[in-house]
């Protein structure tokens, strides 16, 4: 009999869980942050199926490369965040992907999937937040973490140099990091 996914352990406990490659971490892991993720794949790659597998594939990283998370370079979800972001956009952008696509007739194609389980960036208030931020980094972070655009795809989309993108993200970041403090 499976046991059900552990919840309400903190971030400092799944990293020590899953550095000591403790199979409960992945359970803590998927438990508190599975929705979510999932929820912000989904955004990017738009099928169900293949959100499905890139958070699998994301959590395998998580496994992995758990051991080059450094806290003081940030938190926790965000690493995550980041990993899953970067997983979904190589999804997207591979061969195999945009076959499937190809095959899927419009009429037959699946709408955006609403599960009643997951947890919508809406309700976190995410986007309020970044709708704080003065509007030339909004918009950045809106293009990169809401629609999955790439630095150098959001640099053209906004006529603007890819220099200008990196350095107005890490701007935006300093600045979501003041508001979240206060």
């Amino acid at each position: 009999m499976l046991k059900p996914p552990i919840h309400n352990i903190s971030q400092q406990d799944i990293v020590t869980l899953l550095q000591h490659k403790d199979i409960k971490g992945i359970d803590a892991l998927y438990g508190q942050y599975g929705n979510y993720i999932y929820g912000f794949i989904i955004k990017i790659v738009k099928l169900e199926d293949v959100a499905e597998n890139v958070l699998q594939d994301t959590f395998l990283k998580v496994w992995n490369k758990i051991d080059s998370f450094n806290i003081e370079k940030g938190r926790f979800v965000t690493w995550i965040i980041n990993i899953a972001r970067n997983t979904a956009i190589d999804t997207i952008r591979s061969k195999h992907y945009k076959q499937s696509l190809k095959l899927i007739s419009l009429e037959n194609a699946p709408q955006r999937i609403e599960h009643s389980t997951k947890i919508r960036v809406e309700n976190l208030d995410i986007k309020d937040i970044v709708g704080k931020l003065d509007k030339k980094y909004s918009e950045i972070i809106h293009l990169i973490y809401f629609k999955g655009y790439t630095h150098v795809e959001t640099s053209k989309k906004l006529q603007i140099p890819l220099g200008t993108v990196k350095s107005r993200v890490r701007k935006a970041f300093s600045d979501l990091k003041i508001i979240l403090e206060e």
